[in-house]
């Protein structure tokens, strides 16, 4: 289903890109059938230009293309990871098995967009990761409100050359869902676990650590440990710290933790220097949707399976498929 917000103007010196004129362009392609070329040539604009209008009238809001989200995981290939992993509901982004990699993420983002619609309740209290996916995923959400809803950032915040912070993650999601956002305004790690406590016990910090016992669901991703995992990247930890706890077991990072192939957390030298969420609270939340992409992820998903981080998955094929066979 396709609404178009209409806001027409009549004033011929207006500027060509105003809400009416995207609306326009928005239902002569979806509702009329007219391909971009065609638009094109009948408004005398290039056709670039009309993938650009396209896509500038689903960013503002003025088209908001709607698929129900529990046709996402009515396939077998859901059933059966669902069935294996006792979970609530398994959404499949179906990319095709030659899909790059860079086009397998955006895709699984776009999927487990439309998901969340389809997980949160109106009155939820959602709480946000960090991390490339949470950012792809606040990217593609549209502009749809769930009422009385809250977001809640669980992870302190980290800088990135390629990332938002944290906390613009989790303001980016609840500006699309029109919530009320509860930032966390402290570094996700600090220099010393000394210090770490210390700002635990600051009044306005556990206020808001508080929150976590009683969100409603979690949205996550989990990070992988290979050569290109964002933990190094992003300068969380050093090189001989990561090997020392892939020879401990460590397969996996989520949420500031380190978990092993049976999903528990493993001790590292950054879980006590951490402000975030802990494994516990995690796992004490009704609704907790992870979302990921890559077969590089296939050991770090199924640990957080096999551990309980997990009630609802938005996963592409091809990782389904590895997880099934093994």
């Amino acid at each position: 289903m396709k609404q178009l917000k209409q806001k027409f103007t009549h004033s011929p010196n207006y500027i060509l890109r105003d809400d009416g004129y995207l609306a326009n362009i928005a239902l002569l392609y979806y509702q009329e059938g007219l391909n971009q070329s065609e638009i094109a040539k009948r408004l005398g604009l290039s056709r670039t230009t009309i993938l650009n209008y396209l896509k500038e009238g689903r960013e503002r809001g003025i088209v908001d293309i709607r698929v129900n989200g529990e046709t996402l995981n009515s396939s077998k290939m859901a059933r059966d990871l669902a069935q294996k992993y006792k979970l609530e509901g398994v959404y499949v982004a179906y990319v095709g098995r030659k899909a790059k990699s860079d086009f397998s993420l955006r895709h699984t983002a776009r999927v487990a967009a439309l998901a969340l619609h389809d997980i949160i309740n109106p009155g939820d209290l959602l709480g946000i990761a960090w991390g490339e996916t949470i950012k792809l995923i606040g990217e593609q959400l549209p502009n749809r409100g769930i009422p009385n809803t809250e977001v809640c950032q669980v992870i302190g915040s980290m800088e990135s050359d390629r990332l938002l912070s944290a906390e613009d993650c989790a303001i980016q999601i609840a500006n699309k869902i029109g919530a009320q956002c509860h930032t966390l305004h402290a570094p996700a790690i600090l220099s010393s676990s000394s210090l770490a406590t210390a700002l635990r016990d600051e009044p306005a910090i556990k206020k808001q650590l508080k929150k976590f016992e009683n969100l409603s669901a979690i949205l996550t991703s989990v990070g992988d440990l290979t050569e290109t995992t964002h933990v190094l990247s992003s300068g969380l930890i050093k090189r001989k710290h990561l090997d020392e706890i892939i020879s401990n077991g460590g397969v996996g990072f989520l949420c500031g933790n380190f978990i092993k192939s049976n999903g528990d957390d493993l001790p590292s030298p950054l879980k006590d220097c951490m402000i975030s969420i802990t494994p516990s609270e995690i796992r004490k939340t009704p609704k907790r949707i992870m979302v990921a992409s890559g077969e590089k992820k296939i050991h770090a998903v199924k640990a957080a399976l096999t551990g309980g981080h997990a009630t609802h998955v938005i996963l592409d094929e091809n990782l389904i498929l590895e997880i099934l066979k093994s």
